[in-house]
């Protein structure tokens, strides 16, 4: 596998600032925590739709500061036009920033996706490459895009750190770090090989769902005892009420 590029700490801080910093946890600790992760979702998938690897590749560079849900609502029909390099090549900026304008930065990801497509096709036979350094050459694609493309498309036990990974190393003293490369380097290190390969999954769909950033569901959190946050919350926020429709006001009156 080729070496990878020493690559500059991405300076990324959720939130309003870093939560401080907390006491580490020990051995015993971490696999206790990815044992519960595990037992509550044995097979953890990723959520960004994507067929194969090259569209895997696009739907993570275009959810750069987007939802993968709002990344999930252009896609479908985005793929249906090109799923292919030479495909989206042929399609040209102008017709992928169409499918695209929904999501953020738009103009900025369409040209990055139509000069990754023309480099895969000139530099890598059409293929996206499995390995960091040649997937770090393409436009758009950094090192977190690496990772995740790495682990999902070539079962590679890479962990890409986002904002919510970041939140949950820090927040819990699973791994914490001053900055993205810090963290994931600590993760590198101290995630047991047996969970390396889920361990990205879990964490971001755990930030992304459990420990959220204002106000975490700690009361459902699977590993609430083990955690070092210090302002744990201690009830679930009240369910908003649910919007009226037309035929549920129809449904009132008839009572």
């Amino acid at each position: 596998m080729a070496k990878r590029k020493n690559a500059k700490p991405s300076k990324l801080v959720p939130g309003k600032g870093v939560e401080r910093r907390v006491k580490p946890w020990n051995e015993a600790e971490i696999g206790e925590a990815f044992s519960r992760f595990q037992k509550a979702n044995p097979a953890p998938k990723g959520e960004l739709l994507h067929k194969d690897a090259f569209t895997l590749l696009v739907a993570v560079v275009l959810s750069a500061q987007a939802t993968d849900a709002g990344v999930n609502k252009a896609t479908p029909a985005l793929f249906e036009a090109a799923d292919t390099p030479a495909k989206m090549a042929s399609l040209g900026e102008a017709k992928i920033r169409d499918y695209i304008k929904t999501i953020g930065l738009y103009r900025t990801k369409a040209k990055n996706v139509l000069a990754l497509s023309e480099k895969l096709l000139a530099e890598f036979g059409g293929k996206v490459p499995d390995n960091h350094e040649a997937l770090e050459s393409l436009p758009g694609v950094g090192r977190k895009t690496a990772n995740v493309v790495m682990n999902i498309a070539f079962g590679e036990p890479t962990i890409a750190v986002d904002t919510h990974i970041f939140r949950v190393s820090n927040r819990t003293g699973l791994a914490p770090g001053k900055n993205v490369l810090e963290v994931e380097l600590g993760l590198l290190k101290r995630v047991p090989e047996r969970f390396k390969l889920h361990a990205h999954h879990w964490l971001i769909l755990h930030g992304r769902y459990t420990c959220i950033a204002r106000k975490p569901l700690c009361p459902v959190c699977v590993v609430r005892d083990l955690c070092r946050f210090k302002d744990k919350t201690k009830e679930l926020p009240p369910e908003k009420p649910k919007a009226v429709t037309k035929s549920s006001k129809m449904k009132i009156s008839k009572r």
